[in-house]
């Protein structure tokens, strides 16, 4: 599948799961909810495996590899970001957000010791205008109070986590790993991070009463983690973390569109400049666009 087919793929689910996941909330305890969602996930994968007959062997040292993506993606992620937004605004989060491109760039050097991409760079910086832009008014609404930077730190962390686990998804990847075995185990070892974790920190088995939680649950597992996270690291494999990454800068654009329609979002001035800078700077990144100095850079 072509690397436009598949950005787009996930830039339209998780661009969903943002309204999707408000329905998770209440009842169960955020970390066990995304213990289920992959626990479902990871039986899906594995029955399709088992229909196709894809081999689950892989050697140890991709099992390590496959736990820490399991740790910092699926389960460190999802439990700091939750933490932080009981402190800050989702607008800071999104903003935030756009700073995972460039963690990525960094760690994908270090770790990987693969070059720094300027078209990523310039890219993800219009991203980082752009989102600041759509989410302008919001930010008005931030008081300062002590538990702002605990929010912003619990913030911070997540996105760390998740290029960490981006990064190391590229390493599995780059063996040779299929996708869809390399997201079956590491689902499996994200769940079981994640409902000890939940587990120890003194959250409760309950059987959720609204019909709405089961709904939102079926989506969040079959669109927004099994396809929509296989999308994205078949996109990873094609493309590198780096490139990747930018979905996190583009789908905040169909969670308003969605909430437009839903919610009642009005839009303003800012938000329609803001969404022509994200798109600029993507295509900017994905080299669709080449700006001058980046030309002599790459030829460096």
């Amino acid at each position: 599948m072509s690397n436009p087919v598949l950005f787009s793929v996930v830039v339209l689910i998780w661009g969903s799961t943002w309204l999707a996941i408000t329905f998770q909330f209440g009842e169960v305890d955020s970390s066990l909810s995304v213990a289920i969602r992959f626990f479902f996930a990871a039986l899906i994968l594995l029955a399709y495996c088992k229909f196709k007959k894809l081999s689950l062997a892989l050697p140890r040292h991709i099992h390590i590899k496959m736990a820490g993506v399991g740790l910092c993606l699926y389960t460190l992620d999802y439990s700091l970001l939750y933490q932080s937004q009981q402190y800050i605004i989702s607008a800071i989060v999104a903003l935030m957000s756009s700073g995972m491109v460039y963690i990525n760039v960094v760690l994908r050097r270090v770790l990987l010791k693969k070059p720094i991409r300027p078209e990523v760079i310039v890219g993800a910086t219009f991203g980082l205008i752009g989102i600041g832009l759509i989410f302008l008014p919001e930010f008005s609404k931030v008081s300062a109070n002590e538990y702002i930077v605990l929010g912003i730190s619990f913030a911070l962390a997540s996105f760390f986590f998740a290029s960490l686990g981006n990064v190391i998804s590229e390493r599995i990847l780059d063996h040779g790993t299929p996708v869809i075995q390399m997201n079956f185990w590491a689902m499996s070892y994200g769940v079981l991070f994640l409902t000890v974790s939940a587990l120890a920190g003194g959250a409760e088995i309950v059987i959720p009463s609204n019909p709405n939680y089961y709904y939102s649950l079926a989506y969040l597992t079959v669109f927004g983690s099994v396809l929509a996270f296989g999308a994205y690291m078949q996109l990873v494999k094609q493309m590198g973390s780096d490139k990747a990454a930018y979905v996190v800068l583009v789908y905040p654009i169909v969670a308003l569109i969605l909430s437009t329609i839903f919610e009642g979002y009005t839009w303003h001035t800012e938000a329609f400049i803001g969404v022509a800078i994200v798109l600029l700077g993507n295509a900017i990144a994905m080299g669709k666009i080449a700006v001058p100095f980046m030309k002599k850079a790459n030829n460096e």
